[in-house]
This record gives C-alpha cells, structure tokens and sequence, in this order.
C-alpha cells in the first residue's frame, strides 16, 4: 500500500544537517510526499524547512552525556545507547504515521540502523541510507583505529548497512570503496548547493553586515586596527551602506559592506562636479570622454568623507569598499579601495580539521604585508595586499581553544572571528565575501566538504586542503586552489589577493569557475536524477 509517506531520520542536530534538509524539501517538493524529520533540536533548520506545510518536525532530546569528558562517556555509553533505542523505538513505530520509506542519515549507525531496519519490518517500509561518512572511521580519530570499540563498530555498519534496500552517497570514491569491500551497490548524488545559495546584493552584503557588526568589530580576542570601530556612531542612519548629511561632513559607510545601496544621496555632490570631469582614484580631476558617461569617485574626499567619526572620542578611523553602482544618467560611483577582504570558512570544530594550518597562514600573510609595506616609501603605495577578515562559522569542541591561539596573535593586517550564524544568513555571508577556505581532510578519505558546494553555488572559489578525494569537487586552478601546507596558503592568498580589489585578475578567474561551477547543477537536478527514480522503484 503506498501511503504517500517518507521518514527521514537523523540522529543529529538537524540544522547541522543540510543535506537532509535539502533531502527533505526534494522529497516534499520534487516526490510530492508528506515528511517526517526525527532528528535532534539544536540549531534551528532552514526557514524553508520549518515552515513547510507537507514537512512536520519530531525532535528527541539530546543525549544526556553531552559535553561530558571522553572518559565518562565512554563509561556512560551503553546506557546512551538505550536510550537512544527506547527513543527511536517509540517515534519510529509509535509517533509517527507509516512511511512508504525511511531515509537514514549515516553516520552515526549505531543504534540507528538496527532500530530502523526493525522499523521497516514492523510498518512495512523500505530503508535507503545516505552514506555521508563511515561511523568507524570517526570513531577511530578519537579512539585510534586499533580500538576494540572501532572494530565493532565497523563490524556493526558493514553487517546492518548491506540489509537495507538501496544506498546514496557523497562521491564516486565512496561509491567504488562500497562496492568493492562492502558488497553495496550506491548511487551518487553529489551534494549540489540549492537556489537560496547566490552571490548576495548590496543591499543583502549591508544588511547582514550591520546585522553582524557586534560580533565582527567588537574587541574580542583579535582586532587590529582596521577593525576597532567600537565606537561607531550608532545614531547615523542605517537604512543604506551610505548616508551623507553634506557633501563634507557626517559621510557614514559600514566598513565591511561593499558598496552602495541608495546612490542618490550623493546626489548633491555629483551635481556640484563639472558635466565633463571625473575623479581619479589620486584624486585628480579628469576631462570625461565625448561619449558622457561621467564617473564621480569619492575618493577626492577621502580625508574628509569617507571616515568613521566617533561622538565619543572625536575621533577619525579610515575605512572603505570597493563597489560600482549604475546610476540613472549613465555614470557610477566608486569608493575607496581600502577594505579587508572577507574569506570565510566552515566547520563543526572536529578532530577532522586541522586549524593550525589557518592560523599560520595568517601569521606569515600578516609578515608578508609588513614586509612588502617596508619597501614602499608610502603606505598607499605599499598596500598592494589587503588585510583580511577571516570569518569562520560553525560550533563543535575545538571552537574555544582556536579562540583562546588567536588571543595570543598580535596581527596588524589579519583578524579572525568565529560566529554561528541562522540559517538564512549562511547563504548570504557566502554571496559576500571574496574568497573561501576548507580545512576538511575526510577522516575516511572519501567524502566531501559540503561547505565548498556551498561556496560554488555563491560563486565563491575556495582554497581547500587537498586529500584523496577533493579533486571530484574542487578543480585546481578552475575553481579553486589545493594546498597541503600553511605556506602553500600563504602563498595561495598572495597571489589571489595581490592588487585587491580590482587588479587581482587570478581571483576573478576563479570566481568565473567557481560561479560556472555552482550554475552548472543544482541540488533539485541532480537529486530528481539520481533519486526520484530509485523512489519511485522502491514504492511500487
């Protein structure tokens, strides 16, 4: 009997989960069926997600030995474990209606294959798991790989893994590695970014950038100079990137944000400029061509407009972006080049990453400004590189103890946040910034850092550690650039950045093949190709 029902089940924090989720929409949206998510609260799900009318949410509560020294969970873990049972138990087969079929999260695989494949039994249902990972080899970077509870572990998996009636996972890597040592036949469906992930607007950069001001500028652990903007006049308007109350005085701009969102407030000063000059970036008056089309740079005010005034302090701190905006008559306004550029990162802040290789690359980038400055008889002349802002997002173990390294930095051109950001707002932080980072290594080998789809899909090429599966994703010198060692970083960053943010002809390169490759596919396309038809097989 087809009941028109799918069951998607994660034991883990379902907003950390976004392959699920986009699992979820698609089976909603593309398979027309009613979902029931059983996973963790946490985080909160995408907006989509939870507003969904055909998708309804069953959160079990946490495990109890959460935050727990290793040992004592190590100790406590039989009973986790059955309370986990007695959880799974009762939603699966109790609380929720019967499913036609229930697509399992992996890892983790203990209890949830053994619960589930009883499930099945129980309501009549078909099992499909979704092979992210291997719960063994997670297991065993804690543990180490000789352990008695790693081996049982991977025992476990292989045995309850081949009972299930079909299998997706992340590569073709993982794919071969199945079929060759498991005796399992997978489908890929390799992780694609949906519609929501695109470069973001002026208006969307300024407005996530005022949102995230607090956390970005404020003096926490690491704030050099370019971004000790506390006393930020709170009062000015906040409703665009600019505001202006003259031509003189009063000019506020976010120095994050990377442009203009309401070019008619200086209005004033573009009529005030001779139909046929422009403005060079050396502030320079310049006949226009015969064609018209006038630029008006702010930078001839730049000591006087484009500043950050303090009503505390009276003081005057140097900020700027770099963004072009049409105007009506055919011009554009430019502004200042001297902003950070904005490279993100993410993570869960797991033994799978190594952060060490982040902050030392932003140790010898910082040596590499102060050097190339000291060889300039000018600042202007010596900035050939900007000073970076790296954000990196996400929450696990490790996040802490990154933060208390990066407390002990004194880095002048390099700054380091880490934030945990909703939903709605992760797609927008990767639409604006420049340059992405993956520290991920796979602890099998054969998964991929979804973070870089991510990244893709926002046109945002990425730097990522190289490991042996990487190149499925992340093509060198297409879409991005591999590395292996903090001073191949370096000088990845470098030779992107040099001359930000208008010279940098090998950053926008990669942008195109980062965009190219995010446009090419997106997640409904490749899951209506890969999984719709081994649904609609399994509920005949």
């Amino acid at each position: 009997m087809v009941r028109n029902r799918a069951a998607v089940v994660v034991l883990g924090d379902i907003g950390r989960s976004p392959r699920m989720q986009y699992h979820s929409l698609s089976l909603a949206d593309q398979a027309n069926l009613h979902v029931d998510i059983v996973a963790y609260g946490g985080s909160s799900p995408h907006e989509v997600l939870s507003k969904h009318p055909r998708i309804r949410m069953h959160l079990l509560a946490p495990p109890f030995t959460a935050g727990w020294p290793r040992a004592l969970r190590l100790l406590a873990l039989p009973v986790k474990v059955t309370f986990q049972v007695i959880q799974l138990l009762w939603t699966l087969c109790v609380a929720i209606p019967a499913p036609d079929v229930f697509l399992v999260q992996n890892p983790p695989s203990i209890p949830t294959f053994m619960v589930v494949l009883f499930a099945c039994v129980l309501r009549g249902a078909s099992m499909v798991i979704d092979w992210h990972n291997f719960a063994y080899t997670l297991l065993g970077l804690s543990l180490g790989k000789r352990h008695p509870l790693v081996t049982i572990s991977r025992w476990y998996e292989r045995y309850f893994g081949k009972k299930a009636d079909a299998h997706i996972c992340v590569t073709e890597a993982m794919r071969q590695e199945l079929k060759d040592n498991w005796g399992i036949r997978a489908t890929v469906l390799y992780d694609r970014a949906p519609d929501f992930f695109r470069p973001s607007t002026i208006s969307e950069k300024h407005e996530l950038f005022m949102r995230l001001h607090e956390d970005l500028v404020q003096a926490r652990y690491n704030s050099p100079n370019f971004l000790q903007l506390s006393d930020w006049d709170s009062h000015s308007r906040q409703e665009s990137p600019i505001s202006s109350d003259s031509e003189t005085d009063g000019l506020r701009t976010h120095p994050i944000c990377n442009g203009i969102e309401n070019p008619e407030s200086l209005q004033d000063a573009r009529d005030t400029r001779p139909q046929n000059t422009r403005v060079e970036n050396d502030g320079s008056e310049v006949e226009d061509d015969d064609d018209g089309d006038a630029v008006y740079g702010v930078s001839r005010l730049e000591r006087t407009l484009l500043t950050l005034r303090s009503t505390t302090a009276n003081t005057e701190l140097k900020v700027g972006t770099l963004e072009v905006e049409e105007l009506d008559g055919g011009g554009h306004v430019q502004l200042n080049r001297d902003r950070p550029a904005v490279i993100v990162s993410s993570t869960s802040w797991g033994a799978d990453e190594d952060f060490s290789l982040l902050l030392e690359a932003g140790v010898m980038y910082n040596q590499r400004v102060e050097a190339s400055m000291q060889n300039y008889s000018s600042l202007a002349e010596g900035s050939r590189y900007p000073d970076i802002l790296f954000i990196i997002t996400g929450k696990g173990p490790l996040r802490e103890e990154f933060e208390d390294r990066v407390r002990h930095l004194n880095l002048q051109h390099v700054a380091f946040r880490t934030l945990w950001l909703a939903a709605e707002d992760y797609p927008l932080l990767l639409g604006s910034a420049d340059l992405g980072i993956s520290l991920h290594t796979s602890s099998s080998g054969l998964d991929l850092p979804m973070k870089v789809v991510d990244m893709f899909g926002c046109g945002l090429p990425v730097c990522a550690l190289a490991f042996s599966c990487i190149h499925e994703l992340v093509k060198d010198g297409e879409n991005g650039l591999l590395f292996s060692t903090s001073d191949q970083l370096t000088n990845h960053l470098l030779h992107l950045l040099e001359g930000f943010p208008e010279k940098c002809p090998a950053l926008h390169a990669l942008k195109a093949g980062a965009w190219a490759t995010g446009d090419d596919a997106r997640w409904p396309d490749e899951w209506e190709t890969a999984v719709l038809p081994l649904l609609s097989w399994l509920r005949k």
